[in-house]
């Protein structure tokens, strides 16, 4: 009986791992597959190797987390071990059935939070820090968006351009007896830096998916002594790779859900942001939501990005006159600075890219002594289209907190029966 438990813990841990990677695959690579940076088969590779890199480095602190801290491993029996990853599973349906980025790593910690209260070994002072780090998180995304959305993002929008190349910059070469990466030679100089810039965020986001998002197929296998710890990255790496080589080309068909409405350069900022936030925090072995962080972040850097039509004397002191607060807004990240000529083409978004609908680099440019200071935006032009639909954006929050507020009732009373 102990067997057949622990092969459907290694079978239900490999499904985990598979979605992972299916779904981890497009976020991350989106813009470079859209932009004809690399191939689907390269973007695949590429993700699995720098997910591996990021599970066997900083990821080993989140296994060890999950595995032994936040309950004792003890009760990590096979029927527990297979129980926490049931509910991280149905975690990923739920997300996928409502299109909803539900947060894994917090569905996980729920259940092994519910196995902990129902045999009496949480740790509480562990989960508070937890939790508080869940808590901290967004709000420190959103205000670093924030932040170079009011004051940086309009001059980097100006010296940055990005275009569709008509041949990928980097594929692999199997015509040779050792297949090897091979470089579009007729790119220009500019499109090769931007293309560098765009493959090299992509590679950070797979290395932080791996070191936050291994510990979720194969943690509790780990605490439960089913297997160790170096082949069960292995093994988590290995069922995000072939998710990444398989249902992951529909993502990156698609240029991936959440990122195709923003603007190339917003990705990139939004890549970047959530990958360093989860990455210190899995070096300190606490999980967290990817998926939160990069949200927050886009609300930020929009938010960010049209509170420029007002100084902020004028916000800290609104009257009638100044009219309404302003809104978040993907147009505000798209939209060309005040003073430029009504033609000027806004940034390109990543589905622009995907679909071939961007004017080349040199029409998008910007000179940076165009950009207006604070205060001298025209908010007509600025606040052109809402970031988030109200009822989407609810559903969407109400998800985060639903599921793993469920998996820990849910895993509460399973654990209560039959551990």
């Amino acid at each position: 009986m102990v067997e057949l438990l622990v092969a459907v813990g290694l079978v239900v841990a490999v499904f985990v791992g598979f979605n992972i990677g299916g779904s981890s695959t497009g976020v991350a690579f989106g813009p470079a597959v859209g932009s004809r940076i690399v191939r689907k088969a390269t973007a695949a590779a590429l993700f699995t190797g720098f997910a591996f890199l990021g599970a066997w480095t900083v990821g080993r602190n989140v296994i060890d987390t999950m595995s032994s801290q936040i309950v004792d491993a003890a009760v990590f029996t096979p029927a527990a071990g297979v129980g926490v990853l049931f509910f991280t599973g149905a975690a990923l349906l739920i997300s996928n059935i409502y299109g909803v980025p539900a947060s894994t790593s917090m569905t996980a910690v729920g259940a092994i939070v519910g196995l902990g209260l129902a045999t009496d070994t949480l740790n509480a002072a562990l989960m508070f820090t937890i939790v508080s780090a869940w808590i901290i998180a967004p709000l420190l995304s959103f205000f670093v968006g924030a932040i170079i959305g009011r004051y940086l993002y309009p001059y980097l929008d100006a010296r940055l351009s990005f275009g569709r190349l008509r041949d990928p910059l980097i594929r692999i070469d199997t015509t040779a007896t050792i297949p090897r990466l091979s470089i579009n030679e007729t790119a220009s100089s500019r499109d090769l830096a931007g293309s560098v810039l765009v493959v090299a965020i992509a590679c950070y986001m797979g290395f932080s998916a791996g070191a936050s998002n291994a510990a979720n197929a194969v943690a509790p296998l780990v605490g439960n002594g089913s297997i160790e710890l170096d082949p069960a990255i292995l093994l988590a790496v290995g069922s995000i790779g072939l998710g990444g080589f398989t249902i992951a080309r529909r993502t990156l068909a698609t240029v991936g859900d959440d990122i195709t409405d923003l603007p190339i350069l917003a990705a990139l900022l939004v890549s970047s942001i959530g990958g360093t936030v989860i990455t210190v925090l899995s070096w300190l072995g606490i999980p967290a939501s990817l998926a939160v962080s990069t949200t927050s972040c886009i609300i930020g850097l929009g938010w960010g990005r049209a509170s420029r039509v007002k100084t902020l004397t004028e916000i800290a002191t609104p009257s009638a006159e100044a009219g309404p607060a302003p809104e978040m807004g993907v147009g505000a990240l798209a939209t060309p600075p005040t003073g430029t000529s009504e033609d000027a083409p806004p940034s390109p978004t990543v589905g622009d890219l995907a679909e071939d609908e961007t004017p080349p680099p040199d029409e998008q440019q910007i000179p940076v002594e165009d950009v207006p200071g604070i205060g001298e935006e025209d908010p007509e032009q600025l606040l052109a289209e809402s970031l988030f639909d109200p009822a989407a954006s609810a559903r969407i929050v109400f998800l985060w907190v639903f599921t793993p507020t469920l998996a820990v009732v849910a895993a509460y009373g399973l654990f209560s029966l039959i551990v």
